[in-house]
């Protein structure tokens, strides 16, 4: 997707979103060949000549310290996430320790998270994804929340596993749950792009997101914007096809011992007809089978 290098292609999507104006620089005249910032003018806010700077950009500089990246976040007016990405993209450099999943390695969740997502489902819908945003097991409840039109099984076959990236962009009864799916589908890409970053080998994940690039051009488009929004906590408005309209709160956590799985937990606020439909949806939920055990191949 990008024409240069990873890192390179980030920097000049910051840049461009920015004005003189907006960091304090005198404008010189209104004639402008590049939108946003030149490449001289962030050199100078980073406090780095700007053949370092151009030679960054264009991929051909292989070594970015941690002191240089964190002078162009400040000088591009990074949020703290963007930050952290900058830094990723530069991981290659061996400045910043990561600790990227084994592409070929099989993901499974262990039996004491199955069993909690089985305890969960009386409450709280939930499910459990992958480093490349599988979904890995799901109760009963984040099943008929998410995907009734889906088979419950589906998570137990690496060949029909859903894809909650897929799902969004190439689903269409995922596309028609979310009100705002522009919001869900921008921040869909965002959390791809850090995924993509700190994983940089995994084919797999490249060749999802060349699919989806190839199949959704909205996806090709927002992924050319460079955002970058990690998962944490989302409200969402939801029009789901048996209890109707509802608004549920996502949040995200990372799974101890399983740095590259995420727990996805799904809460109404208490009284309110959402959390009203929520109960209503237990009823037709399945349980987890907590002493099957899960494992695949990529």
């Amino acid at each position: 997707m990008d024409r240069t290098s990873p890192l390179g292609a980030f920097l000049k999507a910051r840049r461009a979103r920015l004005s003189p104006d907006d960091v304090g620089l005198p404008r010189y005249g209104d004639r402008r060949r590049v939108p946003g910032l030149r490449r001289e003018e962030v050199a100078l806010l980073a406090g780095v000549s700007a053949g370092y700077y151009t030679r960054l950009e264009q991929g051909q500089q292989a070594n970015a310290s941690p002191e240089v990246l964190d002078a162009l976040a400040r000088a591009l007016h990074l949020s703290p996430p963007e930050r952290d990405h900058l830094h990723d993209l530069s991981s290659t450099t061996g400045h910043r320790t990561r600790h990227p999943a084994a592409p070929g390695a099989a993901e499974k969740v262990s039996a004491d998270l199955r069993t909690l997502l089985t305890t969960m489902a009386a409450h709280v819908p939930a499910l459990v994804v992958g480093r490349r945003n599988d979904v890995l097991a799901w109760n009963g409840t984040g099943h008929a929340l998410l995907a009734p039109h889906l088979d419950f099984a589906a998570p137990d076959d690496p060949g029909t596993r859903p894809n909650l990236s897929r799902l969004v962009f190439l689903d269409a009864p995922t596309r028609a749950l979310y009100r705002d799916w522009p919001a869900k589908a921008r921040a869909v890409v965002g959390n791809l792009r850090i995924l993509a970053a700190r994983n940089p080998g995994d084919t797999h994940l490249a060749a999802l997101i060349t699919e989806l690039a190839a199949r959704s051009a909205e996806f090709a488009t927002m992924w050319d914007a460079h955002t970058v929004d990690p998962c944490g906590r989302d409200v969402h408005a939801l029009a789901h096809p048996v209890v109707g309209e509802l608004t549920v709160t996502q949040q995200t956590f990372d799974v101890p011992k399983e740095p590259h799985q995420s727990l996805v937990t799904f809460t109404a606020e208490p009284g309110s007809p959402s959390a009203a439909a929520l109960e209503a949806l237990k009823s037709r939920g399945r349980p987890v089978d907590a002493s099957v055990p899960y494992a695949s191949t990529p």
